[in-house]
């Protein structure tokens, strides 16, 4: 078994790189507890993942996972799991390394806001390792109906668009276009809290997502194209996400 690598370790939780077939089966099991797939949820993208797993420190529970494909550039895109689902030929010109974040979830038994900061930690820690450029991946709302996101999506396509040089297009077979009617205050309100936490913490530090959602039926889920350029994350933010990490 290869030797446990600790990315950090704060409060109540360590977040920790897999260390063999074991983490990845656990990493597994939670994935289709939070999808509820039915089966278990793998695929052949996981082997060439690394693995990220938050426990509790004092009880080894598995509380959250994350997977992480790198990528040199945009010229290979074509081998990460998001290029299924959207046509990324625009994405394609960056030049900078990337990132694809997939499978993050959290497990429904734990409702702890430090949870995601740790995994956030985790994942910065990573990032700034190996030079991210780009972090990029599908983030996911429940279920497949688009009717009780309206409002999110609304949102979504008003403020939070990709910027035209990097938006990808449509290349699933079932898509949901996010509807163009302005949101009144108490919508907007609405929206923020219909969106998943791992897509708002994106948005918070200046993403963005691609025009419309993608209909998911094996994974029974809807998602969207997501895109954070490091670069611009805000420096307020940076300095945050680095303290977490152990950084500066």
């Amino acid at each position: 078994m290869a030797e446990t690598e600790i990315l950090l370790s704060r409060g109540r939780y360590r977040a920790r790189v897999a260390a063999g077939a074991a983490d990845v089966a656990a990493a597994q099991a939670l994935r289709t507890l939070c999808f509820r797939t039915g089966s278990t949820d793998g695929d052949s993208y996981d082997s060439l993942c690394s693995h990220v797993l938050v426990e509790e420190n004092a009880s080894g529970a598995l509380v959250c996972c994350f997977r992480l494909l790198l990528l040199e550039s945009g010229a290979e895109l074509m081998r990460s799991y998001s290029a299924q689902y959207y046509e990324l030929a625009a994405l394609q010109a960056f030049a900078g390394r990337m990132a694809e974040l997939g499978r993050f979830c959290i497990h429904p038994d734990w409702q702890d806001a430090d949870i995601l900061r740790v995994a956030w930690g985790a994942m910065t820690d990573l990032v700034d390792g190996q030079g991210v450029q780009m972090l990029f991946g599908c983030s996911s709302f429940a279920g497949t109906s688009a009717a009780p996101y309206a409002e999110a999506l609304a949102l979504l396509r008003q403020r939070h668009l990709a910027p035209a040089k990097w938006r990808p297009g449509i290349k699933a077979p079932e898509v949901v276009r996010f509807g163009a009617e302005p949101l009144r205050e108490a919508e907007t309100k609405k929206a923020l809290q219909k969106m998943p936490p791992l897509l708002r913490t994106y948005l918070l530090m200046g993403g963005w997502v691609s025009d419309h959602a993608v209909v998911d039926r094996q994974m029974n889920t809807l998602h969207v194209f997501t895109g954070l350029e490091t670069a611009a994350i805000p420096a307020e933010r940076k300095r945050l996400l680095r303290a977490v990490a152990g950084g500066f």
